[in-house]
């Protein structure tokens, strides 16, 4: 890891990225294309060191309360949290001044923040959002080796559950002749209902690759599933976006057992949901004591 001095924080959008490459090992990271001008060793973190002091700035100076959101381009729970605690700052930072927050993670340790989520939420609202892409534990190993197991995920969604933490899930990305199986979605689908979750964010069944992603996965494919780089190289070439034989049949799947389960499937209406700023009375306030 090293250290950096940022510019600054927030988007345009309220999101952030307190650091910078990942330690996930996931073999189809789209973080890792060139297009994110990562001019460092992926593995290497980049540190922003001065983020939370940054966000102060930001937050003391905004006129109108939002959603602040961060995890989009790498994890805010991966291992170096552990040591630096941005995350964490940062979530005090967003109880301090009153906004609400959204994250995106793989890591049961989001869960060391509870007390934050809590206490964001009494006040607005804080989404915990967690990734998914396959219910089985040994695949998930060899798609993302380095990080929890499903399983552990999806112990740490029932906690937040159990403490009135609203979650939802990311279903990406699924990989032709890996995870796209009528199997694993199922299997999918009945711990995310199994765990209570508000909303599910599927963009299809399938994935995107670029340059620089795009080699990593096909080292790794020729690594865990000999052959297959070829059959993508084949199919898919250059494309950007890279869609599943069965997209239409599990599609169809995944909307009906969500309508089923009153479960949000329309990423619109989800990411509306996510950005938007809800400001809780006094009475809702009390009412969680």
């Amino acid at each position: 890891m090293h250290e950096v001095q940022a510019k600054g924080i927030l988007s345009s959008s309220n999101s952030m990225n307190t650091y910078r490459g990942c330690t996930h090992g996931c073999i189809y990271c789209d973080s890792r294309s060139r297009c994110y001008h990562i001019d460092h060793e992926f593995e290497d973190i980049e540190v922003k060191i001065n983020a939370p002091g940054l966000l102060e700035e930001a937050l003391r100076r905004k006129r109108k309360k939002c959603i602040l959101g961060t995890g989009s381009m790498c994890d805010p729970y991966m291992p170096v949290e552990n040591h630096y605690k941005i995350t964490r700052r940062c979530l005090e930072l967003a109880d301090k001044y009153s906004f609400g927050f959204t994250l995106i993670t793989k890591s049961p340790h989001c869960l060391r923040d509870l007390d934050l989520f809590k206490r964001i939420n009494e006040k607005t609202k804080c989404v915990v959002q967690m990734t998914l892409t396959t219910y089985d534990d040994k695949l998930c190993k060899i798609i993302e080796p380095n990080v929890a197991s499903t399983s552990e995920r999806v112990k740490a969604l029932k906690i937040l559950r159990d403490n009135g933490i609203p979650t939802v899930v990311w279903f990406c990305p699924f990989l032709p002749y890996i995870n796209d199986t009528e199997e694993n979605i199922r299997g999918l689908l009945s711990i995310c209902i199994e765990a209570g979750v508000k909303g599910i964010i599927n963009f299809g069944i399938g994935f995107t690759m670029r340059d620089g992603s795009r080699e990593y996965l096909y080292k790794n494919l020729d690594k865990n599933f000999p052959g297959l780089s070829e059959t993508y190289r084949r199919e898919f070439g250059g494309s950007y976006s890279c869609s599943s034989k069965n997209h239409n049949k599990l599609m169809k799947l995944f909307y009906d057992t969500c309508e089923k389960n009153n479960i949000l499937c329309n990423n619109n209406e989800i990411f509306d949901y996510l950005h938007r700023f809800e400001e809780k009375k006094k009475e809702e306030q009390l009412s969680l004591f």
